[in-house]
């Protein structure tokens, strides 16, 4: 009887386990949009446009020093550690479609969008 409890609780153990590392393998995705400038103050002058009623991609379009600009900020779908770290901190744990920033990267000073997270 202690035997078939050891085998039960060890099944168990390695049901815990593989739970766990399922939850920690999940590949989060993400869509999102940006606004890339060089100037801080440049970004936040976008933000209060933004927070007036202007359309983000408009913004983007006219604005956006990234390739991306062209598609309105358009970056489709990527998952965590496909970007840069200041820039992925803020995609998968920032409110969805709320304006984030600016966030300052290497690249210089964005205003994110996230439009969807999984």
């Amino acid at each position: 009887s202690t035997w078939v409890f050891v085998q039960i609780m060890t099944v168990r153990l390695l049901f815990v386990l593989l739970a766990v590392l399922c939850f920690s393998c999940e590949a989060k995705k993400a869509t999102a949009s940006h606004i890339l400038v060089k100037a801080e103050a440049k970004a936040q002058e976008l933000l209060e446009e933004l927070k007036n009623g202007a359309d983000f991609a408009e913004l983007a379009k006219t604005h956006s020093t990234c390739p991306s600009g062209k598609k309105g900020g358009a970056l489709g779908e990527f998952g965590p550690g496909q970007m840069v770290a200041e820039f992925d901190k803020v995609v998968f744990s920032a409110p969805v479609n709320e304006v984030q920033g600016p966030v300052k990267t290497q690249f210089g000073y964005h205003l994110i969008l996230v439009t969807s997270r999984t």
